[in-house]
Order: C-alpha cells, then sequence, then structure tokens
C-alpha cells in the first residue's frame, strides 16, 4: 500500500521510517517533508487541503497520517473525510484539545482530570491584576498554538509580566488569551494514546527535555531530547489510563466531539500522582523519534485499528532496551539563528539514526533551515548504553555552531 504523512519535520522523518519498515507499505510520501527523508521516503509538494484530497486519489493512497497540529487545528481531517479519504488525526473540534489550552482547561475541570489549578484571562489588564496576588512561582501560557514555546515558568513578578508583554502586546503567539495555572513540583514523563474514539491503547512512556540547557535550565524550546522507555512510570500507569486517558476522551465523545488518532499526555509525576501539564492532538515532538524505534507493532496494524475502530483488538508489542534522541540545534535558537549553513552527516550503524528536521538542499547537499536541526538517536539494551550511542552518533554530525544538551537521559528516571 501507499500511506501519505503531512509535515516535515523530525517526528514526520520518524514515522516515515516506522511506515518504511511495514512489509504491507510499497510507498510513502511525506508533505511537504524534507530531503533528509529520502532514505525512507517521496517528497511531494502539496500546497493545499484540495491538493492533498487530489493526490490521495490519483495515487491511490490507502490512509493519510497527518503528523503536525497546526493542519489538524484547521480542519484537514474533517476536509479528507468529507471526500471519503481515510485519515488519521482527530477532527478540527477535538484538536482543540491542544489548539485551545483554555477548552483543554476547562474539559480537564468539567470531567476530573488531574491537573494544575488555573485560571484563564483575555487581557494583559485582567492578568497583570490576578498576579500582584499570586504566589510564585506561576505558570504563563499562551493560550493558543506556540509550537512548543508559549511557556514561561516565572519566578518573579517582573518575569511574567514580560511573558504576558510579550503575549498580549506583542503577539508573540497572535491573537490569543492566556492561561495562568499553579506550579507543580515532581518528575515529567510523556506518554501517548492511540484511540478510535471510544477505546484507545497506551504506549510506554517517554521524557521529553525542553529547557535549552543542561540541567533543565534556559528558555524552553520545542523539545532538545528524549528517551524512552520511563520505567519508573510503569507504576502509574493505572493512574494514567483511568484518571486521565479514560477521562478526557469520555469527556470529549459527551461534548461530541470524540477524539480519533494520536493523543498525548505531558504528565507531572507528582506526590499527589499524574497531573496534566498539557495535551496534544498528535505525536509529540521529538518523543515520536525514540517510541517509534522501539515499536514491534507495525504502524500500519495501529492506524487500521483506529481507523476501523478495532482498538480493542490492537496486541501492542514493544522491543526491549531504550531509545535516546539528542536534537542537534542551530545556534540562537530558540530566537534568531543563521540559515543555510552546510551539514556533514556522517554514517549511521546499525543501532544510531538520524531524524531530520530543519534542513533543506543547496546545490545537492543538505544546508540548515531551522532551528532544531536534526536529532541523532541510539538503541541500547541499556539506558546508558544508548545514551552513549546517540551521542556517539552526534559526534559524526558537523555544521557550523551546532549545540546540544550533554545530559539527555541522564537522570534515568
Amino acid at each position: 500500500m501507499r500511506i501519505l504523512v503531512i509535515g516535515s519535520g523530525g517526528r514526520e522523518h520518524a514515522l516515515a521510517r516506522a511506515f518504511a519498515r511495514s512489509p504491507r507499505v510499497s510507498t510513502v510520501f511525506v508533505s511537504p517533508g524534507n530531503p533528509g527523508m529520502r532514505d525512507v521516503a517521496q517528497m511531494v509538494t502539496l500546497k493545499d487541503f484540495s491538493a492533498i484530497a487530489g493526490f490521495v486519489l490519483e495515487q491511490g493512497v490507502a490512509f493519510v497520517f497527518v503528523g503536525p497540529e497546526q493542519p489538524l487545528a484547521e480542519g484537514l481531517t474533517d476536509y479528507l473525510q468529507a471526500r471519503n479519504v481515510r485519515v488519521v488525526g482527530p477532527s478540527q473540534a477535538a484538536a482543540r484539545i491542544e489548539s485551545s489550552k483554555a477548552f483543554a482547561k476547562e474539559l480537564m475541570r468539567k470531567y476530573g482530570v488531574p491537573t494544575a489549578e488555573y485560571e484563564t484571562f483575555d487581557t494583559y489588564e485582567d492578568a497583570v491584576s490576578y498576579l500582584r496576588s499570586a504566589s510564585w512561582p506561576q505558570v504563563i501560557k499562551a493560550d493558543g498554538l506556540a509550537a512548543g514555546k508559549g511557556v514561561t515558568v516565572a519566578g518573579t513578578f517582573k518575569e511574567a509580566d514580560a511573558a504576558l508583554l510579550a503575549i498580549f502586546q506583542e503577539k508573540a503567539f497572535g491573537e490569543t488569551g492566556v492561561v495562568i495555572e499553579e506550579y507543580l513540583t515532581g518528575w515529567e514523563a510523556s506518554i501517548f494514546a492511540f484511540t478510535d474514539g471510544e477505546h484507545f491503547v497506551s504506549t510506554i512512556f517517554s521524557q521529553d527535555h525542553k529547557p535549552l540547557l543542561d540541567g533543565n535550565l534556559g528558555p524552553n524550546t520545542g523539545g532538545m531530547g528524549a528517551y524512552a522507555p520511563v520505567k519508573t512510570a510503569e507504576s502509574r500507569r493505572d493512574d494514567v489510563n483511568e484518571l486521565v486517558f479514560h477521562r478526557v476522551l469520555h469527556g470529549l465523545r459527551t461534548e461530541g466531539c470524540p477524539f480519533a488518532g494520536v493523543l498525548y499526555a505531558g504528565l507531572m509525576m507528582t506526590d499527589a500522582g499524574p497531573k496534566v501539564i498539557e495535551f496534544n492532538c498528535r505525536f509529540g515532538d521529538p518523543e515520536t523519534e525514540v517510541v517509534l524505534p522501539l515499536l514491534k507493532t507495525d504502524l500500519v496494524d495501529v492506524c487500521e485499528a483506529i481507523l476501523d475502530k478495532r482498538i480493542p483488538c490492537l496486541n501492542m508489542t514493544w522491543e526491549q532496551g531504550y531509545a535516546v534522541g539528542v536534537v542537534a540545534a542551530s545556534q540562537g535558537y530558540p530566537g534568531s539563528y543563521r540559515k543555510g549553513l552546510p551539514i556533514e552527516p556522517g554514517n549511521d550503524d546499525e543501532d544510531t539514526y538520524l531524524c531530520f528536521a530543519g534542513v533543506k538542499e543547496s546545490e545537492g547537499a543538505l544546508v540548515t533551515s531551522g532551528g532544531r536541526v536534526l536529532l541523532a538517536g541510539g538503541l541500547g539494551a541499556t539506558l546508558e548504553q544508548a545514551r552513549g550511542r546517540a551521542y556517539n552518533r552526534l559526534g559524526r554530525v558537523q555544521f557550523d555552531g551546532m549545540i546540544f544538551r550533554s545530559d539527555i537521559g541522564a537522570k534515568g528516571y
């Protein structure tokens, strides 16, 4: 069969690689993709929803897998389904679980999903007034989509005010309100649920590393690396399945917008149990790049279980061992950075891989074109072995100004 993946980043490279491993797949298309994916996929340029639908029908594509959140929030799934195209990804209404943090928080409050206490504000003045009597720290979140960078953990009023000015006056994330949350303490883990709208099955746990610098210091990014599985989180699985996934999926069905696709839960493991930091309406990045390499079950079988509402029949199996992924970013990220710098990717071996993200082609060679350029991954029987292989693979990559964290997976929860 032929499959079309929508997106262009490291997550989509990992998806394309997973689909290409399937004996049932003859061709993987990615739109728009990037030239670093050519080892496993064909790049196609499809400029709008109509072009995607036309391509699927012309090429006999079995189904479309939507990688990023933006097209889901814009209603791509609804558009394709109305034209009898099979697509893995939630409806526009269900995608509000990510596209509106206020919607997600209100849903969690209504259906008893454990999360941080919060308030929502539509104006700078109201938010500032609330913060003048707040205890510290506080978490400031832009309500809409922000590519993983719309969150500030403010330790003082001054830091919070700067975040609010960026949101309301500078319009750093477009026209949006703000959610202000209590600061949760504990340690973080991420998990996905494959769901057909009614039933679900959860994956192994992973852990993203959002801050730019070692020791979880510096500004938040889209993610500087991840590892899986997180063994310590396994004791919380029953609570996560029942209190988080079961309740939120029930809530979405009850509200008339059942969620079918891949649901991401970012969790804080607190002394009071797991609490939801955020939901995403799709695979997370960079967690996908370490979870999918460990998935033994054919990803096509997973997608068909979602599409055909056969999740209860899905037998999910996982490789033993660990995966670690380290992001190589451009100097200056998540702020401004240079582009067009030549990349020497080096060579993979049996237990390492690269997932390309912010790259393009110039005169037949790969050059940088984004903040997060690529992820170097390693597999191993132990976390330490996987870490060593990931960093060894990264050591074979070269481009000017390359920055990365040296402590991905070091705590090993």
